[in-house]
């Protein structure tokens, strides 16, 4: 793997909660264009990592690399800030305000001189993404409750899309879907490998993971079993990495 390629870097991650152990020995590169798959039972440490990764949770050893350096996140918003961004199962969306509102949540544009919302030009960004990544919503100043979970998990998705330079983390984005919606929604993912982004995914779906992934790597109680190149592996192969069971 060439530097330039390299987004993400994880060596030797070991994250534990006083004596219990929840991530032993954790190595990871993700490149720029790619989809790596996360996957292990309840318990196999797999949302540990993204809380890593996120700034969530400070390794308690190990390396972080972005884009070739060394970094550590002193939170979340130091993640944020340094172009990693994700998309949780329950979404973080403000059910109350519209669309364009959401896409811009703590980052909202003002206009001088008094700083005032600028509200027109958050409505045509947040429009031009969403028609951008085909996400079919009436309008960017639809209000979030009035949406379906398929067309809510699309604008966090886009969210995430606008404001991560680097990549994007989905803790389970289809769980909560029915099928046609987790296919909307699976075809909007496989179409961010287009802007480049380095993507990382959590999900129970072997169907899905075979689907939308470059490389699966497989955890089982907080130990990395293995990684595996999608199109030169099968879901038995992959089960049996998950359970120990041959």
């Amino acid at each position: 793997m060439t530097a330039e390629a390299e987004v993400l870097s994880l060596k030797n991650i070991h994250m534990a909660f006083g004596g219990v152990v929840a991530i032993q020995d954790f190595s990871l590169d993700l490149r720029a264009g790619e989809i790596v798959a996360l996957v292990g039972d309840n318990g196999a440490g797999k949302s540990t990592l993204i809380k890593i990764v996120s700034g969530v949770y400070t390794p308690t050893s190990g390396t972080i690399r972005l884009g070739g350096e060394t970094t550590s996140f002193a939170d979340a918003s130091s993640a944020r800030s340094k172009g990693i961004e994700v998309v949780y199962q329950d979404l973080a969306l403000a059910d109350q305000q519209p669309v364009y509102m959401n896409m811009f949540l703590g980052r909202e544009l003002t206009k001088p001189p008094f700083g005032l919302l600028d509200k027109a030009r958050m409505r045509q960004e947040s429009q031009t993404l969403v028609d951008e990544l085909d996400v079919r919503i009436p309008s960017a100043s639809s209000t979030i409750r009035d949406l379906s979970g398929g067309q809510r998990q699309g604008i966090a998705i886009a969210r995430a899309t606008h404001w991560a330079s680097k990549l994007i983390l989905l803790d389970e984005p289809t769980a909560a879907l029915g099928v046609a919606e987790t296919a909307r929604v699976e075809e909007l993912i496989a179409n961010l490998k287009a802007k480049n982004l380095a993507i990382l995914i959590i999900s129970h779906s072997l169907d899905q993971v075979f689907k939308l992934s470059d490389r699966i790597c497989v955890l089982r109680r907080g130990e990395q079993i293995g990684i595996r190149e999608t199109a030169k592996t099968d879901k038995n192969e992959i089960v049996s990495m998950i359970t120990g069971v041959a």
